[in-house]
C-alpha cells in the first residue's frame, strides 16, 4: 500500500504530536511552521497524568524527567495562611504533577518528531485549506494531502477558512506569563519546591502561581483583570511587591521580560470538513485554570492517529475521532470557565474530582502502559 500523506499548519505541540503520531504509523508528514525557527512561545507548563502518557506513547517522554519538576504539594495561600495543600500522587489524586518550561516539553517533542522523519518547512505562512485535502500557503502554493490538519493557534487561518468557528468568549482576566530565576536563599524559609498559588484580595483581585519548573527556573503565572494597571508589560514591581511581598525578590528580577495573555474560550461547529480536520487552540482554547491546554491538544492529536491506522474512509475516520475525543474536551474547557469565574482555586477547591478528571484519563493510544509507566 502507498503511504499516505498528512500537511500540517502548525509546529506547536498539537501539530508535533500528530505528525509523531501520523509518522510512525508509516505516514508521510510535513509540518508548516510560520516562524524562522522551530520553537516554543510562553514561559512554564504543567503536565498532568494524561499528558505524560502521550509522551510516553510517542516516545517523547524519557527526555522529560531530567529537566522538569515533579511537585508532590499544590498549595493554596491567601497572603501567609495556607488555605489548602493538595497531594499530587498517583494514589492520592489519580495523577502526578509535572511543571517544567515550554521549551523544555517542546524540545523533547520536537526530537521525536525529528527521529520519526517528520518534515519541516519554516517561513511557511499557511493562509487556508479545502475541503478535499489541500493546503494553502501565502505565495499560492497548494499542498495536496490524504489528511491536512489545522494546529495554527487560536487565530487559526485553517479553521476560519473553512467557516468552523461557533463562538469565542473572552474572560474579565488575563495572565501575565514569565520565567525568572528560582533564588530560593533569598525567598528565605519555606515549601518552594512546591507549586503555591498567592492571592491577594484588594482591588482589584491578583494572583501570582508560583510554579518550580527545574533547580534553576521559577515559572510565575500572574493573574490581573485585563483592563487594570496591573496587567501591564513591563511589570509593574510596585504592584505585584506590594500585593506579594513574600514574593518580591523574584518579582524584582521580572524586568522587562513577559508577556500578558487574556483568557479565551473558543468552541467550533465541528472539528472536520471532508479530509481536513482542526486541533488544539484552533480547536478548543480554553481558560489556563485546569492546565489542560496542551493536555487535550496532544490527547487528541494521538487520538486521530489511532483512529486513521486502519481507516479506508479518512472522512469517516475523522467523524468517529471528533465523537469520541470532543465531550471530554468541551468538558474540561467548562470545568476550566467554571473554576475560573467562580475562583474555586482561591477558595482551595480547584482540585476537585469533577476538575481532575481529564487528567486521570487514560488517552486513546495509551491503553498499553501500565498506570505508573516511569
Amino acid at each position: 500500500m502507498t503511504a499516505r500523506h498528512a500537511e500540517i499548519a502548525g509546529a506547536g505541540f498539537g501539530g508535533l504530536v500528530a505528525a509523531i503520531a501520523l509518522a510512525r504509523r508509516g505516514w508521510t508528514v510535513r509540518v508548516h511552521e510560520i516562524g524562522p525557527e522551530l520553537r516554543a512561545f510562553g514561559a512554564g507548563i504543567f503536565l498532568w497524568e494524561n499528558g505524560a502518557r502521550v509522551l510516553a506513547a510517542i516516545g517523547a517522554w524519557d527526555a522529560i524527567p531530567a529537566g522538569a519538576h515533579e511537585a508532590r504539594f499544590y498549595e493554596t495561600r491567601h497572603g501567609e495562611k495556607l488555605v489548602a495543600s493538595d497531594e499530587f500522587t498517583l494514589a492520592a489524586r489519580g495523577s502526578r504533577m509535572f511543571t517544567m518550561t515550554r521549551q523544555h516539553l517542546y524540545a523533547a517533542i520536537l526530537a521525536a518528531a525529528r527521529a520519526a522523519g517528520v518534515e519541516f518547512r519554516t517561513r511557511s505562512e499557511v493562509v487556508g485549506a479545502a475541503p478535499e485535502g489541500v493546503l494553502i500557503t501565502a505565495d499560492g502554493a497548494r499542498y495536496h494531502a490524504d489528511l491536512v490538519i489545522g494546529a495554527d493557534g487560536v487565530k487559526s487561518k485553517v479553521r476560519d477558512s473553512l467557516g468552523l468557528l461557533k463562538e469565542r468568549s473572552a474572560c474579565d482576566d488575563g495572565i501575565i506569563r514569565v520565567l525568572v530565576p528560582r533564588l530560593r536563599a533569598e525567598l528565605g524559609p519555606g515549601a518552594w519546591d512546591n507549586v503555591i498559588d498567592f492571592w491577594h484580595f484588594g482591588a482589584p483581585t491578583l494572583r501570582i502561581l508560583y510554579t518550580p519548573c527545574n533547580e534553576r527556573e521559577l515559572y510565575m503565572a500572574m493573574m490581573a483583570p485585563v483592563r487594570d494597571e496591573a496587567a501591564a508589560i513591563p511589570v509593574r514591581e510596585d504592584i505585584w511587591s506590594a500585593a506579594f511581598p513574600q514574593l518580591a525578590p523574584v518579582i524584582r528580577r521580572i524586568g522587562s521580560e513577559g508577556r500578558y495573555d487574556a483568557y479565551e474560550t473558543s468552541r467550533l461547529t465541528r472539528w472536520s470538513v471532508g479530509r481536513v480536520a482542526v486541533l488544539g487552540d484552533a480547536a478548543h482554547a480554553m481558560v489556563p485554570t485546569l492546565g489542560q491546554g496542551a493536555g487535550t491538544a496532544i490527547m487528541n492529536a494521538l487520538a486521530l492517529a489511532v483512529s486513521l491506522e486502519r481507516a479506508s474512509d479518512i472522512e469517516a475516520a475523522l467523524a468517529r475521532w471528533e465523537a469520541a475525543e470532543r465531550p471530554l474536551t468541551e468538558y474540561t474547557q467548562e470545568r476550566a470557565d467554571f473554576a475560573a469565574r467562580e475562583r474555586l482555586f482561591a477558595q482551595g477547591r480547584g482540585w476537585i474530582a469533577e476538575n481532575l478528571r481529564t487528567a486521570r484519563h487514560i488517552p486513546t493510544g495509551t491503553e498499553h502502559l501500565p498506570r505508573e509507566f516511569a
